[in-house]
């Protein structure tokens, strides 16, 4: 699969580059990417949430009233869970969401995406380019030059640009990410993808590692 390299314009430079068939041209997945999503999703759970038990609650553990003969409902004590103040039945505990993945499964779910996007015809390839200094009037207009207003952009640079990443922070619609931090939620949750020409090669490396 080919596809022609743009430059900051918006204009064919007159270069196409080739994207791996057993990446972007596989049959995608669906469960890979579900798995891989689910999985991602899970480890940014903190996992924090805590109540009070019975045990928990600070209170006297006398007995309320007698056991019988009150013609009500018999009682403990005051952390009954019953009564305001009281502990709370079953409540959540800290705990780790997360769960393994094997990684042939997380590299399935990368290609699957990726595939998705090729499918849809929703990757384009820029010619490499950087700023002089964090610009977000130069990232609009390039965001503009592409025709991307309002669409979830994700730009794939082969190593960090901190001009160009402090150049999208004030930007909602663009997201600016290395080849290392790609993963398959990120790629399913942007409508275009824009990989930087020499991150092309680096990916192809990657995930025929």
């Amino acid at each position: 699969m080919k596809i022609a390299v743009l430059d900051i314009e918006g204009k064919d430079t007159g270069r196409k580059v080739s994207l791996d068939d057993t990446i972007f041209g596989i049959e995608p997945n669906d469960h890979a990417i579900y798995l891989d999503t689910k999985q991602y999703m899970a480890n940014r759970r903190q996992g924090t949430h805590s109540t009070k038990e019975r045990g928990d609650v600070t209170g006297s553990t006398r007995k309320i009233k007698r056991q019988k003969g009150t013609g009500t409902a018999r009682f403990g004590d005051i952390k009954n869970p019953i009564f305001r103040g009281g502990g709370r039945v079953f409540g959540p505990r800290p705990r780790f969401y997360g769960f393994k993945l094997n990684k042939k499964i997380k590299q399935l779910a990368r290609k699957s995406a990726l595939a998705y996007k090729a499918k849809s015809k929703s990757i384009i390839v820029l010619e490499d380019f950087s700023f002089e200094e964090p610009k977000t009037r130069e990232l609009a207009r390039l965001e503009a030059n592409l025709n991307l207003a309002g669409k979830k952009s994700l730009i794939v640079f082969p190593e960090p640009n901190k001009n160009v990443y402090l150049s999208s922070r004030n930007l909602k619609d663009i997201e600016v990410v290395t080849s290392e931090e790609l993963n398959t939620y990120i790629i399913t949750k942007a409508s275009v993808l824009i990989l930087v020409e020499s991150a092309v090669d680096v990916l192809h490396s990657t995930f025929k590692n």
